[in-house]
């Protein structure tokens, strides 16, 4: 199956809709932190891209990006699990991947929870490598794995 999505800047009335899909898509369990005011701030910044995917008017997925100077962190990436595996966050993350090159970015990192191994195996298709383990880096209760991708190398 393969997406059928648009992909845009997040919109202001977005925000709610994203912190409620972070809560149960990649925060459950934990203490809330990608609150709406978190999700707009991210919105507004201009070092930060909100990236959303849309079925017709529906949010379906969405990525959460920031920018520095050599590297970027992919801070959220999540998809309806009825979308899931239709292509919809390869399609996320190609995006956000062709706007760090455009602004001379080739380093991406992020962290994903040690026991989500669909999304390690996601990760690992799209180029990215583990690069050790991050004890208690989710409110103490999980541990996180660190990934990156280096843009200049081919996947």
């Amino acid at each position: 199956m393969t997406a059928v999505c648009t992909c845009e800047l997040a919109r202001r009335s977005d925000a709610e809709t994203i912190s409620n899909m972070s809560r149960w898509l990649i925060e459950a369990g934990l203490t809330p932190t990608w609150v709406p005011e978190r999700v707009l701030w991210h919105i507004r910044d201009r070092e930060s891209t909100v990236l959303v995917a849309r079925d017709q008017a529906t949010l379906v997925g969405f990525a959460i990006m920031q920018f520095w100077d050599t590297t970027a962190h992919l801070n959220l990436l999540g998809v309806m699990p009825s979308r899931q595996r239709s292509g919809i966050g390869r399609q996320l993350l190609r995006w956000l991947e062709e706007s760090a090159m455009t602004a001379g970015t080739f380093l991406i990192k992020l962290e994903v929870r040690e026991a989500n191994f669909a999304a390690r195996r996601f990760y690992t298709s799209m180029g990215y490598r583990e690069l050790g383990l991050v004890e208690g880096y989710y409110q103490g209760r999980d541990h996180a794995v660190r990934m990156s991708r280096d843009l200049t190398v081919a996947a």
